[in-house]
């Protein structure tokens, strides 16, 4: 992870600090840093959170942001107002302070107090459980599905290793590949920078990035005749608007959500359109132990809490 080792150790030692506390297993596995002012540097894996002693000041956080930033804070002001930075490699590094609005809208964080890494990993064949709900084999296409979890058990790289099997095609089964188009607003699913897709996403794959995923799912469909719609973290009415426009147009469709049940999306007035409308054809659930459980099912009319 030397893209992190770079924006942790430059001008400060967080980096080596981590690196002297901690064995280089425990440092592998890390999947988020955080780092607050006046307070113990926390690593955690999908097991266990590690503390490291270590005096954090603000003027600390400032500097790791300035590196993180390459010197041009101003330049990532629309991203540091979302709440997060995409730096080269797919990590977001989520941004807290003091936010600053105007007419209902964040302008402005100052006074940054913490920094959160979110660490990302391309795991290969991580997809492949996923994928046993997802395909539709005998119609050689997918189900339109959408993947479910609390924050933090891994989703999106789920997410990216179903959609490089199905852009790549998956020969032991005789399926094959299809045109898929991703929306990465945040840059974390393709970690394209200046352009290069960084991760493998499969040959069949077109991505538009750093753009609203409603917007960014009517272009492509417009201009690229995707087989398939892929958009990580939806939740917004413009994002079932344009999820009803794909799937009315004749595309299938892979998105992600946060929810820890079918209650959940239930009793959300926006993911429960899906259901509602018969956009989502299956919904599945990432459980603590990253195995994969099976929520909703229209075809069967399958509900399992």
């Amino acid at each position: 992870h030397w893209v992190l080792e770079y924006h942790l150790h430059m001008f400060i030692n967080i980096y080596f600090i981590i690196k002297n506390k901690i064995s280089q297993n425990l440092i592998d596995s890390v999947e988020e840093i955080r780092i607050r002012v006046n307070c113990p540097i926390i690593l955690k894996n999908n097991q266990s959170e590690i503390m490291v002693s270590a005096k954090i000041l603000p003027e600390t956080i400032l500097k790791v942001l300035q590196r993180i930033c390459d010197n041009s804070i101003y330049s990532y002001q629309s991203q540091i107002c979302n709440g997060f930075i995409t730096i080269k490699g797919g990590h977001r590094v989520g941004v807290t302070g003091n936010a600053v609005l105007k007419e209902g809208q964040v302008i402005n964080l100052n006074y940054i107090n913490s920094l959160n890494f979110r660490i990302a990993r391309q795991i290969f064949d991580a997809g492949n459980q996923a994928l046993q709900y997802i395909l539709n084999i005998p119609n050689k296409s997918i189900f339109n599905t959408l993947i479910v979890s609390p924050p933090g058990r891994g989703k999106t790289t789920i997410l990216r290793d179903v959609v490089r099997k199905i852009s790549n095609g998956i020969p032991e089964i005789n399926f094959n590949g299809l045109t898929c188009g991703v929306v990465d607003e945040r840059g974390e699913i393709s970690a394209t920078y200046q352009g290069v897709i960084q991760n493998d996403i499969g040959i069949r794959t077109d991505v538009i990035e750093n753009i609203p995923k409603a917007l960014g799912m009517k272009m492509l469909v417009r201009s690229m005749s995707p087989k398939i719609i892929i958009a990580d973290e939806i939740g917004s009415k413009e994002d079932m608007e344009a999820i009803e426009y794909a799937v009315c147009s004749g595309v299938k469709g892979i998105f992600t959500a946060h929810a820890n049940s079918l209650e959940d999306i239930q009793k959300n007035p926006i993911l429960s359109q899906l259901i509602k409308k018969q956009l989502i054809e299956k919904i599945i659930y990432i459980e603590e132990n990253r195995q994969i459980k099976l929520l909703y099912d229209k075809n069967v009319r399958l509900i399992k809490m």
